[in-house]
């Protein structure tokens, strides 16, 4: 590494303490903060993030990125010493376009508005949330403004999150993605439920059972922790600290489970970034102000639907772990063998509820929030019509009467923390893991052997090799490219999932 890479370096590293500690106070906003701290709270986050800034606009950090850029002109695109400054510098414009003052009140906002939904949620009560709802959204909208779009507000927002798309890149994504999974849907539902899901298992059991879950597909407890969140969630200080939370239902224990090996999955991709990336660029989302090591949400997202669907939902997984259930809940699952068990947590039926969702319905209720979301951006929906359009179109795609808006609505924290744009990584997630499992099954023939006998660190090897060790120093078509010869397509999520429920 260049003097002028290690000045750079160091530069980026103080951000990221900066952002690490930012991230503390937001994991201990979640989980255990009273909510009498949430407006302190707020303030707290927005100095720190204030001071990230001022570092990332700093003559130093220009600098130093300038004159790298310089020195490595001439070099391959993928020059990490390269990218590293073009990422920088691209930071340093962001910023330059947005209003301190903007920055400040989305960060006072959001402990303030979480605290607000989580409160109006647990009372169904959308009215109390409203006033919170529509500056965030309004907030959002100045924010879009301020960045620039193509002329769609939604596609500044989108581009947060999963760089590269557009409003439009993503709604003839889901468009195609719905066309496919229609007849699938058709062909899929109305088989009977098994109610074996909503058998009565104490809280406490379901603590210890979840904990071996995440042990068992790798997540280092060493460097991390499951708690309990209202809205289950992963976050991390560096891949030395990476924390996940789930919640738990006496009366279904499969959003547990899964909500687990989801956040388990989250963790694992940040508990992977290379060591040699720690503190950098590659481990600093400097545009957002957070310190997150995976290059897009949708990547993300990637890691955790993989190991909650494509592994812990498979009869496999079961045929091996089903007595370790048994052993946590004595008497409960006596009488359930691993077919049985496998076939319940795969039955398709549409729900209310998004994190309780199948695999073939979860996609309906992201397609839904994306058609809202861009519909808040471009004013064509006013926050306070949220209710009514949510419920309708719950009807039209799934068939469904919205009892509440707790069960509507209300259910996601998103919104409350400012993240429109967000919902659509969810489904590039989902498409982005059928497609690397059906590159790595093709390219491994006996991965399947492997997983089916309880080797899940042959996957885990795959994954750290294509995806997890390079953080951010690669983007998601380029982890894609490289891994399966292709940039996203939904073509290999459609044959998985028509294969599983066709």
């Amino acid at each position: 590494m260049s003097e002028t890479a290690r000045t750079l370096a160091a530069e980026v590293a103080a951000v990221n303490d900066i952002l690490c500690a930012v991230a503390v106070l937001q994991w201990d906003n979640r989980t255990v903060m009273p909510a009498g701290g949430a407006e302190t709270r707020g303030q707290q986050i927005a100095t720190l993030k204030g001071l990230a800034r001022e570092r990332i606009l700093s003559g130093a950090m220009r600098r130093a990125a300038e004159q790298a850029l310089a020195e490595t002109e001439g070099r391959e695109e993928r020059d990490l010493e390269r990218r590293a400054a073009s990422q920088v510098l691209a930071a340093i414009r962001h910023h330059e376009r947005l209003d301190p003052r903007l920055l400040q009140r989305q960060a006072e906002l959001g402990p303030v508005a979480g605290a607000a939904w989580a409160e109006a949620r647990a009372a169904s009560d959308f009215a109390s949330f409203l006033p919170f709802l529509a500056e965030s959204v309004a907030l959002a909208r100045e924010s879009a403004e301020a960045m620039g779009h193509d002329g769609h507000p939604y596609s500044a927002m989108v581009a947060l999150y999963e760089p590269g798309e557009t409003a439009d890149s993503i709604k003839r994504f889901l468009d195609e993605l719905r066309a496919g999974l229609l007849p699938i849907l058709d062909r899929a539902r109305g088989r009977p439920r098994d109610a074996l899901v909503d058998r009565l298992v104490p809280v406490e059991a379901q603590r210890a059972a979840c904990r071996g879950l995440a042990e068992l597909v790798g997540y280092d407890f060493g460097r991390g922790r499951l708690d309990t969140a209202v809205h289950p969630f992963e976050i991390s200080f560096t891949r030395n600290d990476v924390r996940i939370t789930t919640r738990y239902r006496e009366d279904f224990l499969p959003g547990a489970l899964f909500g687990t090996l989801h956040e388990a999955g989250h963790g694992l991709y940040e508990q992977n970034v290379a060591e040699a990336l720690t503190r950098s660029v590659f481990a600093t989302d400097l545009i957002l102000l957070y310190a997150v090591g995976g290059t897009s949400f949708g990547a993300h997202e990637s890691q955790s639907r993989l190991w909650e669907n494509h592994v812990g939902r498979s009869e496999a997984f079961w045929r091996l772990n089903l007595s370790r259930l048994q052993g946590h809940f004595p008497g409960a699952l006596d009488d359930v063998s691993p077919e049985r068990f496998a076939r319940a947590v795969n039955h398709v039926e549409p729900g209310f509820i998004r994190v309780d969702a199948d695999e073939l319905t979860y996609d309906f209720h992201i397609m839904l929030r994306a058609e809202i979301e861009r519909q808040l951006m471009d004013g064509s929906l006013a926050p306070a019509d949220l209710p009514g359009a949510w419920n309708e179109a719950m009807r039209r795609d799934l068939g469904l009467t919205v009892p509440d808006d707790r069960r509507g609505c209300l259910q996601d924290v998103h919104w409350s923390s400012g993240y429109l744009g967000s919902f659509p990584t969810y489904t590039v997630g989902n498409a982005m893991a059928a497609q690397l499992m059906e590159s790595l099954h093709a390219g491994d023939p006996e991965l399947g052997e492997r997983l089916a006998a309880g080797d899940y660190a042959r996957l885990a090897g795959h994954l750290r090799e294509a995806v997890w060790r390079h953080g951010r120093s690669r983007s998601r078509d380029e982890l894609l490219v490289d891994a399966t010869g292709s940039a996203l397509t939904p073509g290999p999520y459609l044959r998985y999932l028509a294969a599983k429920f066709g």
